[in-house]
């Protein structure tokens, strides 16, 4: 038996379909921009946590608005 996966919306996407969603395929995380699904990212879990965990640690951009900040949710 085959079980598909589907890709799971970040909890951190908008509702206006400014989502990134991701999924467990084997040992690797493949990612994708629901805009266009056709383009798919891969990577391994442990390249996935080490870059989040740069983005946590990195300044905001000044020209972000607060709704959109670090941390934010609508």
């Amino acid at each position: 038996m085959t079980v598909r996966q589907s890709w799971q919306k970040s909890s951190y996407s908008q509702d206006a379909g400014d989502c990134v969603e991701l999924r467990a395929h084997g040992g690797a995380v493949l990612l994708r921009e629901s805009d266009d699904p056709t383009v798919i990212l891969t990577t391994t879990r442990k390249d996935l946590a080490r870059f989040l965990r740069f983005l946590k640690s990195a300044p905001l951009p000044a020209h972000l608005p607060p709704s959109r900040a670090r941390g934010a949710r609508p």
